[in-house]
């Protein structure tokens, strides 16, 4: 029942969708409509305004990272289950007919709960990939798959396939943005979607 417990308070705390909520408290519209129609931070920055974008991958980092501690406080060996019902939560989110965001941001934080050298790893994945590309998605998605092979790599074995499934949500998520890569059209950061 311990796991149960985990993925369902990991689900709940995941699909809490921070960028739709500060983008209408603070009038920028429903982002839903916008760019991606994606509720994750990149698409709230193509609003304009960064200070949200800012706050929603805080906001989404964290949700992550409290799945995360919470279940590791009351069940430990059930935080992985905890940190997978996040993601599934974050990208799935019931409340908004199961479409949410893409999951790098949240991924960020429930690495960093479950280790964080593998999130500092992973971050710096995120940034050279991005410094070199500056396409967000790109970034993201090798970001996420290193975490597994960074956890493999530090000798974190448990942890390398809960970041292996969500490595694998992370990349569903981005049918869309792989298709545009293979293709050439995925657009950079600042330009127009």
């Amino acid at each position: 029942m311990e796991s149960v417990y985990a993925l369902g308070l990991g689900y709940l705390l995941g699909s809490s969708p921070f960028g739709l909520i500060l983008t209408r408290l603070f009038g920028a519209g429903d982002l839903r409509s916008i760019g991606s129609g994606s509720i994750g931070a990149t698409n709230v920055l193509r609003t304009g305004r960064k200070g949200l974008a800012a706050g929603t991958l805080l906001l989404d980092a964290g949700k992550g990272a409290l799945a995360v501690w919470l279940t590791a406080q009351w069940w430990p060996l059930a935080a992985p289950i905890a940190a997978f019902g996040a993601i599934v939560g974050h990208c799935f989110p019931v409340w908004l007919g199961f479409k949410g965001g893409k999951g790098v941001a949240t991924a960020l934080g429930i690495a960093l709960a479950l280790s964080w050298p593998v999130a500092l790893i992973c971050a710096a994945v995120w940034l050279v990939v991005f410094a070199i590309s500056r396409i967000s998605s790109l970034g993201g998605m090798t970001a996420t798959l290193a975490g597994p092979i960074a956890a493999w790599a530090l000798g974190r074995a448990e942890l390398i396939l809960p970041l292996a499934g969500i490595a694998l949500v992370v990349l569903w998520r981005h049918r869309a943005n792989i298709a545009r890569l293979r293709a050439g059209t995925e657009p950079r950061v600042g330009q127009k979607v």
